[in-house]
């Protein structure tokens, strides 16, 4: 088998292996919202920490349709999704926490949300070229 055609089916086999664990990100996805709608219904009680799950949920599925229609991974959406667990761990355990851990929790969704201005800036103020490719 030449080498050219051996590099083509190890990228079609890992392609389908990616597509396969992507499809199954989705599929857990959709069972834990199931399974947090679940909970709801039977505590007959929606929480803010119920609706930021649902959201970081969320946020996980349209992060695997965007990967799937583009074949990238935008940074920003792993970082929202850990600006939203960060706040939905200080909304359901504050009352527990010492001080410095609420400051620390609380600085670190500050970087966060610091990164994603940057990046979001960076893409606006300095795009890359239309025809250059960066993913070689």
């Amino acid at each position: 088998m030449p080498l050219h055609k051996a590099k083509d089916l190890s990228i079609k086999s890992l392609k389908s292996f990616e597509h396969l664990v992507l499809f199954i990100i989705a599929l857990a996805t959709l069972f834990a919202i199931g399974e947090e709608i679940l909970h709801m219904i039977a505590i007959r009680t929606v929480e803010l920490a119920d609706l930021l799950l649902l959201f970081i949920y969320l946020e996980v599925l349209a992060m695997v349709v965007n990967y799937i229609e583009s074949g990238k991974l935008p940074i920003r959406m792993p970082l929202y999704i850990a600006i939203v667990a960060l706040a939905r761990y200080l909304i359901l355990d504050m009352k527990a926490m010492e001080d410095w851990r609420i400051l620390a929790i609380s600085l670190s969704t500050i970087v966060l949300a610091c990164t994603v201005i940057v990046i979001r800036w960076g893409q606006l103020k300095m795009p890359y070229p239309k025809n250059q490719d960066y993913d070689n």
